[in-house]
């Protein structure tokens, strides 16, 4: 696998298991999120840089250098910030790989229309749920 440069948008759990890992794959990974504390969830061996500041806004994603990114996760907890990073990431900063979550599955389609790939928790964990129950 050869490196990227990797911008995660929410260091929140999820945020920060994604940032930790790919970092320790040897990615170059910024991460963003508006609260500094939120970076202590980060693993000891993060490598990356963290910026503090709201993604939605492109004066952030540019110190980011979002303009250089290969990858732009945004997972923080709310869809429409979610939503609105990943358009500005796909459509202004020209990101060839766009994945964001997305807690409602309703709002999918509302994403594919914007042709922004989708992880959704909901959906995934109703999945599993039925694929676990007994036939």
């Amino acid at each position: 696998m050869t490196s990227q440069y990797i911008v995660v948008v929410g260091c929140g759990r999820l945020g920060s298991i994604l940032a930790s890992r790919l970092s320790s794959q040897g990615n170059s990974v910024v991460v963003i999120d508006p609260y500094e504390n939120s970076f202590n969830n980060l693993s000891g061996d993060f490598s990356g840089f963290q910026i503090t500041g709201d993604a939605s806004e492109i004066e952030i994603l540019r110190s980011a250098k979002a303009d250089q990114a290969d990858c732009l996760l945004a997972v923080t907890d709310k869809d429409n910030i979610n939503l609105m990073v990943a358009q500005v990431a796909k459509n202004i900063f020209q990101i060839s790989t766009v994945l964001a979550r997305v807690f409602d599955p309703a709002r999918e389609k509302i994403y594919r229309d914007f042709g922004i790939a989708t992880i959704s928790p909901t959906k995934l964990s109703a999945d599993a749920f039925m694929a676990n129950l007994p036939s």
